[in-house]
C-alpha cells in the first residue's frame, strides 16, 4: 500500500475476506512468527509460507525441540511486535550482498545460491528481522490484532527424509479478535467431526503399522464405501461411460514414455522382475492410453469414455500420511474421454452436469475456476486457444458462476478447478476437469468418504448410513420378534442392528441409539409382535408412529 506505482496498471484493493488478501495477511504474519522464533530460540530460520488455515515457520535449532510450553512465549513476542507497528520495508539487494547478509544461515545460503538466478532480489525488513521474500505484505504489523500459536511438529528440509530435521511452528492471525474467537470455535467443531475420530467411534475403518497409508474398512465402513461406488457406477452408465479394468503393474518403459518416471519417480513403488524394473501404477492415464491405442480407431467411435476404479499406489512420505485424505493405497472414480476437438465443449458440459447432480445429492456448494495457459506449456498456441474457448463456452452454459485463474493451467492443457465447501464452510480442492480428457469427480472415494464424514458429522443420510435402524425389544420375550424384524429388512439390504441387552433400561437404549446416530429406532413389544409392526422413532428422538412389515 505504501509502494509508489511505477507504471500504468490495474488497481484492485483486497481485504481479508479475499483469498489473495488473506494470503498476504498471513504471509506477513509469518514474518512476525519468524521474528519471535529467532529471538526466542536463536536457530536458523528456513521457510515461512501462508497455508490454508494460517501459516507456519520452519527453523533448524540443533537438539532443541519446540513444545506447547513455548507457545505462550512466542505469542507474547509476536503481540509485542504487532503493538510496535513495524512497517514492512522492501529492499532490493544484490546476490553478493545477500550471501554476506545471511552468511551465518546455511539454509538461506542454499536458497540464494540455488534459487536466485537474477543479479539482485528482494528482502523485507520487519523490525529487527530481515528475510528473503518476494512479497507483497501488509503496511505494518499493527494491522494484526489477534495472533495464536497452536501447533508444532518436526519436519525435514524441503520435505526430504535424508535432509536436516527442522522444527515447524504453526500459527494463525486475524485483523479482529472476534475472528480469532470464531476460528477457535470452528476448530473445536471440526475436531468433533474429524473423520478419524468418527471412524473409530462408529467402527468404520482403521490403519495399521504393518501397511502404512492403507485403509482397513470394517463392515460398516465398507458398506458406505460400496454405496458411494455404486452411486458413481450408476451415473457412469447413465452418462455413457464404459467401465474398464487395467493392470496394477507396468514396465518402467511406460512411465518413462508418459514422463512420470522423470518427474514423479520418488512417489512410485518400483521393484525388479527378471532384471527389468516394474512399478505399481500411481494413476490410470497411461493405461487408458494403451487401451485406446491397442488397435486402430474410427472417428465414429468417438467420443470414447473409459471409467476405471482400479487400485492405485503412491509412495507418500510416512510423515505426510493423514487419515483417508493422504494415503498410499487408494482408488479413484477415474475417467478419460477420447474425443475430437469439436466434441470437447459438449463433453465438458456433460461433465459439469455430472458434477452438479452428484454434489447436489450431498448438498455441497462448489466453485468453478477456469485455469488458462501457463508460461511454460506444451503444444501449439492455436490448440490452446481452441481448448480454452471450448471450456469457457461450456462454463457459460452450465448456469453456475465461475472465475478465471490466469496462467494456472496444467502444462499440457487448460483445466476447470473445483472447490467444494462443506458444512463448516471449509473449502476442499478436488481433482479438476482437464482438457486432456481427464474427469475425476472426487479425486478418490476415500477422500470423499472423509469429506462426507466431516460434512455430516457422522449423521449419515439414510441411503448411505451404515446404521440405518436398530430394533429394541421392550423385554426379553420379544427378542425373537426383533430378530424377525431384522431378517425382514436384511432381505431388502438395509443395515439393521438389534439391542437385546438386559442390563440397560429402555429409555437408556433409545438414548444410546440416538447418540450412535441410527437413522431410525424400532421399538417392539406385545402390540408390535401381534400386528407385525414396529414403533418408529428418529435419531433426534421424535416419535413417527408405526410401520408395518408387509
Amino acid at each position: 500500500m505504501t509502494r509508489p506505482l511505477e507504471e500504468d496498471c490495474t488497481l484492485q484493493f483486497l481485504k481479508f475476506d479475499d483469498e489473495e488478501g488473506r494470503d498476504t495477511f498471513w504471509h506477513s504474519s509469518a514474518h512476525i512468527l519468524g521474528l519471535a522464533m529467532e529471538h526466542y530460540f536463536g536457530g536458523n530460520l528456513c521457510y515461512g509460507p501462508p497455508i490454508k488455515d494460517g501459516f507456519f515457520y520452519d527453523m533448524e535449532m540443533g537438539d532443541r525441540h519446540v513444545s506447547e510450553e513455548d507457545f505462550k512465549t512466542l505469542e507474547s513476542l509476536a503481540t509485542k511486535a504487532t503493538k510496535a507497528k513495524y512497517p514492512f520495508q522492501r529492499l532490493i539487494v544484490s546476490k553478493e550482498n545477500l550471501l554476506r547478509m545471511f552468511q551465518e544461515n546455511p539454509f538461506k545460503q542454499r536458497l540464494i545460491k540455488e534459487r536466485i538466478q537474477e543479479a539482485a532480489t528482494t528482502v523485507y525488513r520487519c523490525g529487527p528481522l530481515i528475510d528473503l521474500c518476494h512479497g507483497p505484505h501488509i503496511r505494518n504489523t499493527g494491522q494484526i490484532k489477534a495472533f495464536w500459536v497452536h501447533k508444532c511438529s518436526s519436519t525435514y528440509w524441503e520435505g526430504k527424509a535424508d535432509a536436516e530435521t527442522l522444527q515447524r511452528v504453526y500459527a494463525v492471525s486475524f485483523p479482529d479478535k472476534k475472528m480469532l474467537k470464531d476460528h477457535k470455535e470452528l476448530l473445536a467443531e471440526a475436531a468433533k467431526r474429524d473423520h478419524r475420530k468418527i471412524g473409530r467411534e462408529q467402527e468404520l475403518f482403521f490403519f495399521h503399522d504393518l501397511s502404512p497409508g492403507s485403509c482397513f474398512f470394517l463392515p460398516r465402513g465398507a458398506r458406505i464405501y460400496r454405496t458411494l461406488m455404486e452411486m458413481i457406477r450408476e451415473q457412469y452408465i447413465k452418462r455413457g461411460f464404459s467401465e474398464v479394468v487395467t493392470p496394477n503393474i507396468f514396465n518402467k518403459n511406460l512411465w518413462e514414455t508418459s514422463g512420470h518416471w522423470q518427474h514423479y519417480q520418488e512417489n512410485i513403488f518400483s521393484f525388479e522382475v527378471e532384471k527389468e524394473i516394474f512399478a505399481m501404477k500411481p494413476m490410470n492415464c497411461p493405461s487408458h492410453c494403451i487401451m485406446f491405442g491397442h488397435r486402430k480407431r474410427s472417428y465414429r467411435e468417438l467420443p470414447l469414455r473409459f471409467a476405471d476404479f482400479g487400485v492405485l499406489h503412491r509412495n507418500e512420505l510416512s510423515g505426510a500420511l493423514t487419515g483417508l485424505t493422504r494415503v498410499r493405497r487408494f482408488q479413484q472414480d477415474d475417467a478419460h474421454i477420447f474425443c475430437e476437438p469439436e466434441q470437447i465443449e459438449e463433453e465438458i458440459k456433460g461433465c459439469l452436469d455430472f458434477l452438479n447432480e452428484v454434489y447436489g445429492i450431498f448438498g455441497f456448494e462448489f466453485e468453478l475456476h477456469l485455469s488458462t495457459r501457463p508460461e511454460k506449456y506444451l503444444g501449439e498456441i492455436e490448440v490452446w486457444n481452441r481448448a480454452e474457448s471450448a471450456l469457457e463456452s461450456a462454463l457459460n452454459s452450465c448456469g453456475h458462476p465461475w472465475s478465471i485463474n490466469p496462467g494456472d493451467g496444467a502444462f499440457y492443457g487448460p483445466k476447470i478447478d473445483i472447490k467444494v465447501t462443506d458444512a463448516l464452510r471449509r473449502q476442499h480442492q478436488v481433482r479438476p476437469l482437464c482438457c486432456s480428457g481427464e474427469r475425476d469427480l472426487w479425486a478418490s472415494p476415500l477422500r470423499m468418504f472423509a469429506i462426507l464424514c466431516e460434512h455430516t458429522g457422522g449423521k449419515w443420510p439414510f441411503w448411505l448410513s451404515p446404521r440405518q435402524a436398530i430394533v429394541i425389544p421392550v423385554a426379553p420375550q420379544y427378542n425373537e420378534y426383533a430378530k424377525e424384524v431384522q431378517a425382514f429388512f436384511h432381505l431388502k439390504d438395509y443395515a439393521i442392528d438389534i439391542d437385546d441387552s438386559t442390563a440397560t433400561q429402555l429409555q437408556k437404549k433409545v438414548r444410546n441409539a440416538c447418540v450412535a446416530h441410527y437413522n431410525f429406532i424400532f421399538v417392539v413389544g406385545d402390540s408390535e409382535a401381534n400386528h407385525k409392526t414396529v414403533n418408529v422413532r428418529t435419531r433426534d428422538g421424535q416419535l413417527r408412529g408405526t410401520l408395518g412389515l408387509c
